[in-house]
């Protein structure tokens, strides 16, 4: 009798998990892109330092590749309790609330390091909690890296190169706008037929960062990057309510203090993988230029003043630009 009580025991703990298992909080973070991108790397960073500083009471498990839906299907499932965590772009947020289009405005951060000052400040940090009648509330940002013209035909040195060229942009009204105000024909397309489209002339050309060129492989067609760099759209890292308030208070600490350290570990990966991009585009033929930026900023003012005066985007947008 003794053997089968430890052995109906044993097979409880199998089925069931122990007492201390069943009392854990087990999530599901979702990330559309690759297992060797930064951004993945950085989140498993996120999950073994919940995990370890938890006493693995909170166990985080990463799926890749997209396997659980586009941005926009893991979004969505953050709202049904299928996801408990997400990396998404801002771009993406803009369909849950249109305070994120004014992170797809041109020109906005003057450079990476003023990206990071205010993407820390206090006008970010009170967008986090923008979506939490969504049902998930922001964590951190990720870098995307700033968004310049490549082109089949000549290089950009002034908006007036981009006349009458079409130029593949992100399908948001934002990128579209500015590429016309800009004087090129904007071209929505998904990201995966951008090489075809340039092979084959469908485009002129496209905007993105550096690695486009070379993981997407576009530098074999594009032989001219013109770093502009007119958009820096970033990443957000969010979690579901439901997910948030299964931790008692020092686990969420837990969770936001992994969260700071994981952006902190991807700017060093990004800066490197940027600068890497860069050189290997170099090395496939690409020609690199510098544009004086003014003229790009003046053509889309109108842009800017346009989200100035909404009334759902104007004060985020006062924060960001005030120097």
């Amino acid at each position: 009798m003794h053997h089968f009580l430890k052995w109906i025991i044993a097979l409880s703990v199998v089925l069931f998990g122990s007492a201390s298992a069943d009392a854990s909080v087990r999530m599901r973070l979702a990330n559309t892109l690759s297992q060797d991108h930064p951004s993945s790397v950085v989140l498993q960073q996120f999950a073994d330092e919940i995990r370890d500083k938890t006493d693995g009471e909170v166990s985080i498990k990463l799926f890749v590749n997209g396997v659980l839906g586009s941005e926009r299907e893991a979004l969505e499932q953050l709202q049904n309790g299928a996801v408990d965590i997400t990396r998404v772009s801002a771009a993406s947020l803009e369909n849950f609330d249109p305070l994120f289009r004014v992170f797809s405005l041109p020109y906005i951060f003057k450079d990476e390091q003023d990206f990071y000052a205010k993407m820390r400040g206090n006008a970010v940090a009170s967008v986090y909690q923008a979506t939490r009648s969504k049902g998930f509330q922001g964590l951190t940002f990720f870098d995307s890296g700033a968004r310049s013209f490549y082109t089949v035909p000549r290089p950009i040195e002034s908006p007036k190169d981009l006349q009458g060229l079409k130029l593949r942009v992100i399908n948001s009204n934002t990128s579209i706008r500015m590429v016309e105000l800009m004087g090129g024909i904007p071209t929505p397309l998904p990201y995966g037929e951008v090489y075809t489209a340039l092979q084959s002339g469908v485009i002129d050309g496209a905007e993105n960062n550096p690695t486009a060129l070379t993981i997407g492989k576009h530098g074999e067609v594009a032989k001219y990057y013109s770093l502009d760099e007119h958009q820096r759209i970033p990443d957000f890292l969010v979690i579901s309510n439901r997910a948030m308030d299964k931790l008692t208070p020092a686990q969420q600490q837990i969770v936001l203090d992994a969260a700071a350290h994981a952006t902190q570990s991807y700017r060093r990966l990004w800066d490197a993988a940027t600068r890497q991009a860069l050189s290997d585009a170099r090395a496939m033929g690409v020609e690199i230029n510098r544009p004086e930026q003014g003229p790009f900023r003046e053509a889309v003012q109108p842009l800017i003043d346009d989200y100035r005066q909404d009334p759902a985007t104007g004060a985020l947008l006062r924060q960001l630009l005030a120097p």
